[in-house]
Parts: C-alpha cells; sequence; structure tokens
C-alpha cells in the first residue's frame, strides 16, 4: 500500500492525521516523527519540513504545501529533482486570509496600536480618523488571495489600489503594473498590504 507522509504543527497533527485518513482511506498516512518504510511514501504534505527531509522517500511522486505559498518548500537546498510542487488553495484559505487582511488594516485605519498603549498606560488619546474611502491601502499581488482582499476592503470603502508585474483591470481597484509604477502605487498607499509570493524576484525586495 502507498503512503502519505505529513509533516506539520504539533499542536492539529492528530487532526491532520485523522483527516487526511479519512479523505483517502486507500492510503497509509503517517506523520513525519513516526516510524515506517520511506520506500513506501509517494506523497508529502508539508509545512516547513527540515531540510534535505525530502531525500529520503526514494518514490515520492508530489510534494504538497498546506498553503498556498510554496517558498517554505523551495528553502530547502536539497529537494528531491523532478519532483512538482502543489500548493493549496480553497474557500477556507481565502475567507481566513481575508479576516486576517480586513483585521489589520481596520486596526491600523482606526489606530487601535495607539489606543492600547494609552489605555496600558491609563491616559486618554482622542483619535481622529479620516473615512475608509479617503484612506489608502496598497496591496502588493492581485492572485487568488490578494485580489479577494483587494476586493473585501473596496466593499468597505477603503481606497485600493493594488500593484502587478503585468497590467490587467479590476473593478473598484485601481491596479499599477511594472516596475515603472511601483513609485506611484507606494505614493498612494498609507496600509501596504503585501501578498506577493516569496521567489528569487521578490526576495529581499524590488
Amino acid at each position: 500500500m502507498s503512503a502519505l507522509v505529513l509533516h506539520v504543527g504539533p499542536a492539529r497533527a492528530a487532526w491532520w492525521k485523522a483527516t487526511m485518513q479519512k479523505l483517502l482511506p486507500e492510503m497509509e498516512v503517517h506523520l513525519w516523527q513516526e516510524e515506517f518504510d520511506p520506500a513506501t511514501v509517494e506523497f508529502a504534505v508539508v509545512w516547513k519540513h527540515p531540510a534535505g527531509g525530502l531525500r529520503r522517500f526514494p518514490n515520492l511522486r508530489a510534494i504538497v504545501s498546506i498553503g498556498a505559498g510554496v517558498d517554505h518548500v523551495l528553502v530547502d537546498p536539497d529537494l528531491p529533482p523532478g519532483v512538482p510542487i502543489i500548493r493549496t488553495t480553497g474557500p477556507d484559505l481565502t475567507q481566513r486570509m481575508r479576516e486576517y487582511v480586513c483585521l489589520q488594516v481596520l486596526r491600523l485605519h482606526r489606530n487601535l496600536p495607539d489606543l492600547e498603549e494609552g489605555r496600558r498606560r491609563r491616559e486618554w488619546r482622542q483619535s481622529v480618523n479620516p473615512p475608509a474611502p479617503q484612506r489608502g491601502v496598497g496591496i502588493m499581488g492581485l492572485g487568488n488571495l490578494g485580489a479577494d482582499c483587494a476586493r473585501a476592503l473596496a466593499f468597505l470603502g477603503f481606497d485600493v489600489s493594488g500593484w502587478v508585474r503585468h497590467a490587467r483591470e479590476m473593478e473598484g481597484v485601481r491596479v499599477f503594473a511594472g516596475q515603472a509604477a511601483l513609485g506611484d502605487f507606494l505614493a498612494r498607499a498609507e496600509i501596504l498590504v503585501c501578498l506577493l509570493p516569496l521567489t528569487p524576484a521578490t526576495e529581499g525586495g524590488y
């Protein structure tokens, strides 16, 4: 019987194993730290696995990232050659990212960090904020997650801009494309959200 190996955080390891086993009853599902025959493993579902660790599976057919990004996989300098890497997308992941980005943008927009600091110091700090249409929010990267967050913030009334490498149009969002437009994009953004993938082209900034 072929097998799947999971490298996940300890807090939900048991849940991941039970869930994957239920979804794939025809396969054996192992946690990374368990004892099993590495030769039976055909699929590895991972998040921040140890560098070089995937080399011990000689019959590996695919590496699956738990998340939309694969940068945590690509940092491994000793990946098995020729094995495809698959990223995970879906409505649950998109929803969670949308909630997180909107939470942080609203937190900064309403100046909550300063108000919380005042509360800790027992100081009254009045905060006068502009309405959302007068607050520029910039989103770097308009892929699945970035585009969804941009639409959500535009729905809340923010003046949303997006930056991408290649020109496109998006309703309710002003889109800037290419290196030449990066300066104009940044000049409009009081709050900046980076949802670019971490690749050799983006590492270290533009």
